[in-house]
């Protein structure tokens, strides 16, 4: 096989892997309302589970608030009772005709926490990456058709390409750590 189909694989897995890794981290709380802390919560409605932003409009009120506006006032209340359910560190005032998510402020403690939550979620994508590099190193080698001068030359192209990825996921958890301890 190629050196460009080894390395589009490689890369098909290392995107996946970088997206699962930015939607990883846009969980990791950072002091301040963030709708795609929310917008995936799923809610029943009519028997059919939806998710919130299909639902409601969520927008950013203040820095520590979110309002969540539902396009159909009757379904107010099971919203309330889904965010409830996913245990999301909020207070919930329900206005009537919109419900009011309030973040507490971060103390320094929880900061440090959510810097360790991150850490661990970036190691689990270097991982990621290394594995992809792994699969892709076992089919090189085990492909018979390559001389030993050319699966070397293939297996430092891979490695390269590792080597961007792990640097891309460590700028990214970078900022978002500045961001994390940011006040």
């Amino acid at each position: 096989m190629e050196l460009n189909l080894y390395l589009m694989e490689l890369n098909e897995e290392m995107n996946k892997t970088i997206n699962n890794f930015e939607n990883q981290m846009t969980k990791v709380v950072v002091g301040r309302a963030n709708p795609a802390l929310i917008n995936k919560i799923k809610i029943n409605y009519y028997d059919s589970m939806i998710s919130l932003e299909e639902i409601a409009a969520i927008t950013v009120a203040s820095p520590l608030q979110l309002l969540v506006k539902p396009y159909d006032m009757g379904v107010l209340k099971t919203i309330e009772k889904a965010i409830m359910d996913n245990k999301i560190n909020v207070a919930i005032s329900n206005e009537g005709h919109q419900l009011r998510l309030t973040y507490p402020q971060m103390t320094t403690e929880k900061r440090v926490e959510m810097t360790k939550q991150l850490g661990t979620i970036t190691e689990q994508a270097r991982v990621g990456i290394r594995q992809a590099r792994q699969d892709i190193n076992k089919q090189i080698k085990s492909d018979s058709e390559l001389s030993e001068d050319l699966q070397k030359h293939y297996l430092d192209n891979i490695q390269k390409e590792v080597d961007k990825a792990i640097e891309k996921i460590n700028e990214m958890s970078k900022v978002k750590e500045k961001e994390l301890m940011t006040v």
